[in-house]
């Protein structure tokens, strides 16, 4: 009889410790369930909900978010991203149409959009790069893609390279650059996947925008104006 009290006695801390670890890990998880889940929400981003990588840039990201939410419910956005877009392009001499592009790769014009690594808004900055740039509200459209216009130049005028300028903004200058002072595009598992989409996009537009720009030809060129 002892002996089976012992047992269950026994028995009884085993499943104590069991509880205790369950409410342990359950308090542990629990944040991380709650910033991941809240990013997938708010960014409009599938993200593992258990995923430990980019805490500290999604808390900035959602910090910023928050912030930038009352003035957006009660004014809105003043003006249409494309047009916002192409502004930027001119003001900063970028080729017409590629702001546009990465902006569409990026995050498929969605200002509110919030990358499971923490990046913000239509051009996705990260927070180091929105304070690098001085982007005070990376989800407000006018500051955030003037930003992303500003650093897609310095990355041209640097590499005087599309390709490795668009490498440098999605991965970096320190990605890109080489020790000879020359650069390549990092294959990383991204970058080498981004450029090709960006170019890819950049060239429709291209192309759409010369249909646009090129006349119709008339079917009597001494005379267009008789049928």
């Amino acid at each position: 009889m002892a002996k089976s009290r012992t047992k269950s006695r026994a028995r009884k801390r085993r499943s104590s410790k069991w509880r205790l670890l369950a409410l342990l890990l359950a308090v542990a998880i629990a944040p991380l369930l709650l910033l991941n889940g809240t990013v997938a929400l708010v960014g409009q981003t599938p993200i593992p909900p258990l995923s430990p990588r980019f805490l500290k840039e999604k808390w900035t990201a959602l910090g910023a978010f928050a912030r930038h939410l009352p003035n957006c419910l009660l004014r809105g956005h003043a003006k249409e991203l494309d047009a916002i877009v192409a502004h930027a392009e001119a003001r900063h001499h970028l080729p017409p149409g590629l702001l546009a592009a990465l902006v569409h790769v990026e995050s498929g014009s969605r200002v509110h959009r919030i990358s499971r690594a923490g990046a913000m808004g239509p051009g996705q900055l990260m927070p180091t790069t929105a304070q690098l740039m001085g982007v005070r509200d990376p989800f407000d459209p006018e500051q955030a893609i003037d930003g992303s216009a500003r650093y897609l130049a310095r990355q041209l005028a640097r590499f005087k390279d599309l390709p490795l300028a668009l490498a440098a903004y999605n991965a970096g200058p320190g990605n890109v650059s080489s020790a000879g002072g020359g650069g390549r595009i990092p294959l990383n598992g991204e970058t080498e996947r981004y450029v090709p989409k960006v170019l890819a996009e950049y060239e429709r537009r291209a192309a759409l925008l010369a249909k646009i720009r090129t006349p119709p030809r008339p079917d009597h060129p001494g005379n267009p104006g008789v049928p």
